[in-house]
């Protein structure tokens, strides 16, 4: 199978580039190349989808195309215009973010916006470049994915987890009635190399089956291993100290504002009934704190508490 990945550089188009080697397929992957680099056995084609001829460098036919285009709709638009018609089968990777609302578990999808780089817009984007693809490839593998996590995740939400877990101690843990769900990039990775190979077509959910969040923290504690207190700490007392909910600084990953209270309760059932198959929690959890130990468990954060703010939030109570 000769297999183009628009990416491959990074996180989940690295894991499917590594996966489609690891099956001894012709891999390229399409790139800058400035990100990282290619795994080993695949070739990089340098490309710029910033421009419209950008794409060029590409020659010839591709059993499978796995386009990973996070914010903009003029990359997707470029990349089916140039290769659809040179593609046996292809892959669109979209988010949950399309939806448009995640207080309930509602199929409605937020209005289409052909945008590129605009932030606020990443789930109307998303939306827009699904259209795309399935305007010029009816038969296209959608997947909306959920919270990725493993190996390169540069997101630090579920890294953080495992990661504080393994300082020990008593850990400030959400005490909220809330779902959550994730799906390791290796196992996104796999499914979607099967998918191409399967010729899976359809939109799908891309994420593991929903846990209760408390239970989660709990599952990953144990997967670390390392002796810990979890102290809940209630919601009106998060919001009192000022601590974010999901990412960014002074925060605690993984819990959702109440608008967003159920973004982790999407329906697993048919991804799993097509071929995702997720690996053990403690698997997951291993991959993620090796992840972190490479990056280093002392480094400043994209989400999460320092060490002294976890200290004055368990004061507080």
């Amino acid at each position: 199978m000769r297999l183009l990945v628009l990416g491959g550089t990074r996180f989940l188009s690295h894991a499917v580039a590594a996966e489609g080697v690891r099956r001894g397929f012709d891999v390229v992957c399409a790139a800058r190349g400035e990100s990282g680099r290619v795994p080993g056995g695949a070739q990089l084609v340098k490309v710029d989808r910033d421009a419209e001829d950008g794409l060029d460098a590409l020659s010839g036919d591709f059993d499978a195309v796995v386009d990973v285009a996070r914010l903009s709709y003029s990359w997707v638009r470029r990349a089916v215009d140039t290769l659809g018609g040179r593609a046996g089968h292809w892959t669109f990777v979209s988010s949950i973010s399309a939806y448009a609302d995640h207080s309930t578990v509602s199929d409605e999808l937020l209005p289409p916006r052909e945008e590129d780089d605009v932030q606020e817009l990443y789930g109307n984007i998303k939306v827009a470049s699904e259209n795309a693809v399935l305007a010029a490839i009816p038969d296209a593998f959608i997947l909306r994915s959920g919270l990725i996590t493993g190996p390169g995740d540069g997101s630090d939400r579920f890294g953080y987890w495992p990661a504080r877990m393994a300082r020990g101690g008593r850990v400030a843990v959400p005490e909220v009635d809330q779902p959550m769900s994730y799906v390791d990039t290796r196992d996104l990775a796999m499914w979607i190399v099967d998918a191409a190979v399967n010729g899976l077509k359809g939109t799908f959910d891309g994420n593991g089956p929903a846990v209760p969040l408390g239970e989660l923290l709990r599952g990953i504690a144990d997967a670390v291993g390392t002796e810990v207190e979890l102290v809940p700490v209630p919601e009106p007392v998060l919001v009192e100290q000022k601590i974010a909910p999901w990412s960014g600084p002074r925060s605690l990953p993984l819990w959702l504002p109440e608008d967003f209270r159920l973004m982790g309760a999407r329906d697993a059932g048919p991804a799993l009934a097509a071929g995702l198959t997720p690996r053990p929690l403690a698997d997951a959890v291993a991959g993620a704190l090796a992840h972190e130990r490479a990056l280093g468990l002392d480094r400043e954060r994209k989400a999460g508490l320092t060490p002294e703010e976890e200290t004055d939030l368990l004061a507080a109570l």
